[in-house]
């Protein structure tokens, strides 16, 4: 499965990111999507299926159609996916219950605009933090990410920068 990684649009999807995510099979957005469920509706319109959270800055719109968190098992890789995480030692408290509860493979989370991805020994899963794709925040550079899932291993993972 080729994914796509996306987090904090805030209202914000460009053709570079829709022909960044194009050949991928499923897009996972890490919340604050932005402009609401139109907004939604512009990435769901690339005809990949879509999978989210909600995050801090969305409205009840969004959160009415996306959870805090997702957590799933695709090809063998259990997946736990929140918007306000922290980073590897700093995990925020509600996180920290989230990955004792979930002992997932792979911890997806966003809120920094801070693009990271980093294998966490204690616990023992990879961390990625795909950054911002928008424009909102103080990033100078909007990123995303896309990745291979197969056999219970992430592989092939690619960084998409474009100057803000």
């Amino acid at each position: 499965m080729f994914v796509g990684l996306l987090s904090d649009t805030h209202g914000v999807f460009s053709k570079e990111f829709a022909d960044f995510l194009s050949p991928v099979d499923v897009i996972w957005h890490a919340g604050d999507w932005g402009g609401g469920l139109g907004f939604v509706q512009q990435i769901r319109d690339l005809g990949k299926p879509v999978v989210g959270v909600y995050g801090n800055c969305d409205g009840l719109d969004i959160r009415e159609e996306f959870p805090e968190y997702q957590l799933f098992t695709e090809e063998g890789v259990r997946v736990l996916i929140t918007h306000i995480g922290g980073s590897p030692g700093h995990y925020y408290p509600r996180a920290k219950e989230l990955l004792r509860a979930a002992r997932p493979d792979l911890f997806v989370c966003g809120h920094s605009h801070i693009l990271k991805v980093q294998w966490d020994p204690d616990p023992g899963f990879l961390y990625m933090n795909p950054g911002a794709a928008g424009i909102q925040g103080w990033q100078v550079v909007r990123t995303a990410l896309r990745f291979h899932l197969a056999e219970g291993r992430v592989n092939g993972l690619e960084v998409f920068n474009l100057p803000r």
